[in-house]
């Protein structure tokens, strides 16, 4: 693993006449927990260089074309061999653009040290856009610098876990400091009028004419402005090495940094506090941000700065509070900037490879995005959507149910006529909070493929699967419409899940991480063991197509009415207990499970046609209950039970002899039943369910077989 650093052409790497880039990069590089594994490009022509793995790109002194080109396309050759993990690039986004050309790997993360609308390559909407697409990290000073980032972009942005912002830091100084500290007062800067330099010249003259016992001093020079500063007590300096620049701050007791100009965070401040000064700042840009405790100015005058300085002269409670809360409050430490910075170094190197381990499988943000039906008041209080998020919470995973149609359904406006806007929405804010490893979904329809891709877009991390349950072969109901409902983000997410077996189904694509699952049996829900006691009812079979509210819609037909009509004619000698049909309304919720301990025997009969695997989750309610199963053995669910597990038929007469035969024998019944339901929970409870949704979303390569599984 490598990490490369790219430097602003013609910024010195160098103690001898450093920038605020370099020094940022310098301090934390050498604190890195990587700092073995980075190098560090530039061009300067210093011969001093800071201690830390340089390669100095050379320059003809005489060229046709653009310096910072060659610069660039310099640095892009030497990073073809290099092939870096990251490719560190700071303040000019300019060069992503040449970088992303030639090296496609998602390797580039942006530093932004400046205002980004003053720059180019980000100054332009398009510009910015065009960084989020091709950068992994875009890191800024201050929050000012981000919010400046995001001005004229897409709410969807905001959010985005590709933005960070990461201050500059400084070395601590210590509480002793106060006690050493002289009748100084202190500006580092350009002696310019962005940095304010010209009211600070104006208003020091008169703060020194009144205090006579405190001197000022004055670091930095400015060639093109020429702003004079005479007094006996002010001592001009010029421009100082960095380590003599902190030495003043050490013996300064009131530091100003006094910008006229947005400052996008203010290394002078943010030293000056580390180091006990009191600081005076202007409110602008991001120099808020870079003091806990200082004096700001929301105006900038002559008399405001010189009445600010006066009364931390003549307040020296004051002035040591400040002073002693700026070092006590201090935060901004090379090492917990370096921390910050490793952090997402770890996570992009690990990114790959980041589920591969044991014990990175523990723990994981799950957001489960599915249809919890609350709106429904617990009709469906067993449904499948549940069964899955009982087996991630079960595995120990922290898990955020997000409840899709509830969401869209409350939220249907004028302005908003499906909800889906408010849904997607919601659904950003929800990821920006929770921070989810894995996303996974059930039906989540109203959620699009470019939503899912602007997810992933906005967290690289982020793995997602989905999950369906409806029928998928061709002669049965709304085929086209589900088949469409799968393949709408089956290349946008990492993995999906069918409770119909994929090699059925011959519109699916090739190699698209495509799996088979059985509906998972839940202990919490499946609590009946109805092959313990004698029941009153032969058979059960319940349906609910063409519902409204729970109730069967008029002139609805369903193809499975003639069949079970038939099959009671066949044998009026069984008990029937049937639902959804023949002017009987379905039955829910617990009326449901009231009704299902009564029944012996359960025909498992799914909408269509039978096809490999495809079940409805009714199969959970039958055989995880307890009652012998009825199944087509055209499911070809023998590959997995046996006749002594379910009662396969091939026919409506094979059924009916079927149901007779076990109706009659109560030792062969509760035999096939409970061997049905020991199998049917040991290997396809909800638990495993779970567990095999989450290893192959990540893509986690185990020893482990499941049942299930081919």
């Amino acid at each position: 693993m490598k990490i490369s650093i790219l430097l602003p052409y013609k910024e010195n790497f160098s103690p001898e006449y450093p920038g605020a880039v370099s020094l940022f990069v310098y301090e934390t590089s050498k604190k890195s927990l990587y700092r073995k594994k980075i190098t560090v490009f530039g061009s300067t022509n210093l011969k001093k260089k800071f201690p830390i793995k340089y390669n100095n790109i050379t320059l003809p002194k005489y060229s046709i074309g653009s310096q910072t080109k060659i610069y660039v396309n310099r640095f892009i050759n030497l990073e073809k061999k290099n092939k870096s993990s990251i490719i560190e690039i700071h303040n000019r986004p300019s060069y992503v653009k040449i970088i992303s050309s030639k090296i496609k790997k998602n390797v580039i993360s942006i530093y932004f040290h400046n205002d980004p609308l003053s720059m180019d390559g980000s100054k332009s909407v398009n510009d910015r856009k065009f960084l989020l697409n091709k950068c992994y990290k875009i890191i800024f000073n201050s929050n000012w610098s981000k919010k400046r980032f995001l001005e004229g972009l897409e709410n969807r942005f905001v959010n985005s876990n590709k933005l960070s912002v990461f201050y500059q830091s400084a070395s601590k100084g210590s509480i002793s400091l106060i006690n050493k500290k002289k009748k100084w007062i202190t500006f580092v800067g350009k002696l310019n009028k962005a940095k304010g330099y010209d009211v600070f010249a104006k208003a020091i003259v008169k703060v020194l004419n009144k205090n006579s016992k405190w001197k000022a001093k004055i670091i930095g020079d400015e060639k093109r402005e020429k702003i004079k500063l005479n007094h006996k007590n002010a001592d001009v300096l010029g421009f100082k090495k960095h380590e003599e620049v902190i030495k003043i701050f050490k013996d300064t007791s009131i530091a100003v940094a006094c910008s006229r100009w947005e400052e996008p965070f203010g290394r002078t401040s943010l030293e000056a506090s580390a180091n006990g000064c009191a600081v005076i700042i202007t409110n602008k840009g991001g120099l808020p941000e870079t003091v806990t405790n200082a004096k700001i100015l929301n105006s900038l005058t002559v008399n405001n700065l010189e009445k600010n300085i006066n009364n931390l002269i003549k307040n020296t409670v004051l002035r040591k509070k400040l002073q002693k809360l700026s070092i006590q409050n201090f935060n901004l430490t090379h090492d917990f900037i370096t921390k910050e910075i490793d952090n997402y170094r770890s996570e992009k190197i690990s990114n790959i490879n980041k589920f591969n381990t044991k014990k990175n499988l523990n723990n994981l943000r799950i957001l489960h995005i599915t249809n919890f039906n609350e709106r429904l008041d617990g009709r469906l209080f067993f449904n499948t959507g549940r069964r899955i998020n009982n087996g991630f919470i079960r595995l120990g995973h922290s898990v955020l149910g997000f409840s899709d149609r509830d969401i869209q359904k409350y939220y249907k406006s004028f302005s908003d006529i499906k909800g889906a806007k408010t849904l997607n929405d919601k659904l950003k804010k929800t990821c920006y909070n929770y921070k989810p490893d894995l996303i996974i979904m059930g039906h989540a329809d109203l959620i699009s493929s470019q939503q899912i891709s602007e997810l992933k877009d906005d967290y690289p991390n982020v793995r997602v699967g989905q999950w369906f349950l409806d029928p998928l072969n061709k002669n049965g109901p709304d085929f086209e419409r589900n088949k469409d409902r799968i393949m709408d983000k089956i290349e946008v997410v990492d993995a999906s899940f069918l409770t119909t077996s994929p090699s059925a189904l011959s519109f699916l694509p090739k190699n698209n991480n495509i799996h088979y699952i059985p509906n998972p049996g839940d202990k919490s829900f499946e609590v009946l063991n109805n092959y313990k006691k004698s029941c009153n009812v032969d058979v059960f079979f319940a349906l609910s197509h063409g519902v409204h509210r729970g109730v069967l819609k008029t002139g609805k037909i369903d193809d499975r009415v003639n069949f079970v009509n038939n099959l009671i004619t066949k044998t009026p000698d069984v008990k029937f207990d049937i639902y959804g049909l023949n002017k009987v309304q379905p039955i829910w919720a617990d009326h449901y499970f009231k009704t299902i301990a009564n029944a012996k025997m359960g025909l498992n009969l799914s909408r269509g046609d039978a096809i490999k695997y495809y079940s409805s989750d009714r199969i959970t309610q039958i055989i995880g209950n307890g009652l012998a199963c009825l199944i087509d053995e055209k499911t070809e669910y023998r590959d997995f039970f046996n006749d002594n597990e379910m009662v396969f038929y091939k026919n409506l007469n094979d059924l009916s002899e079927k149901i007779l035969k076990i109706a009659q024998d109560e030792k062969l019944r509760k035999s096939i039943a409970e061997k049905g339901k020991d199998k049917y929970m040991k290997y396809f409870n909800s638990n495993l369910v779970a567990e095999f949704i989450i290893k192959k979303t990540l893509n986690i390569t185990s020893k482990k077989k499941f049942f299930w599984e081919s």
